[in-house]
């Protein structure tokens, strides 16, 4: 499980250094991929191969299925960090995440999430208000 928030650099060669935490998670390999709010989903090859057992379980007739899963799969990057524990994200995904040199890691669970610094803490001062007003059942059986 990823957890946590880490502020690494993105180097010049576009490359970033996973928190230490996840290394052995994500040491087999990795997919980055496109992610909602204009962050990247990182996924252990595993985690990935699960999800994508689910989504293609879609009916290809839905034209929302079809677009998630175009969107979401043309965008995706396998690699496996190298021995500095290092992973390249490609040009198209920083452009897409609109990332910086300073980056924020955030672990949801099941992946871990790479935005930009300043998104990052945007979206956090947005969504902490409506975090602590929740009033109603958001997650079922959480609480």
């Amino acid at each position: 499980m990823f957890l946590g928030t880490h502020t690494p650099k993105l180097d010049d060669k576009g490359r970033v250094i996973l928190p230490a935490k996840f290394w052995s998670e994500l040491e087999s390999g990795i997919v980055v991929t496109r992610g909602q709010e204009r962050c990247l989903y990182v996924f252990s090859t595993r985690e990935f191969e699960e999800l994508h057992d689910r989504i293609r379980q879609a009916p290809v007739t839905s034209k929302q299925a079809r677009d998630y899963l175009r969107l979401f799969l043309s965008g995706a990057n396998a690699e496996v960090p190298d021995s500095q524990h290092r992973v390249t994200i490609p040009a198209a995904l920083r452009t897409y995440a609109g990332l910086g040199r300073e980056l924020t890691v955030i672990g949801a669970g099941n992946r871990a999430e790479i935005w930009d610094t300043a998104a990052w803490e945007t979206y956090y001062s947005e969504q902490e208000s409506a975090f602590a007003e929740t009033t109603e059942e958001v997650i079922p059986g959480l609480f």
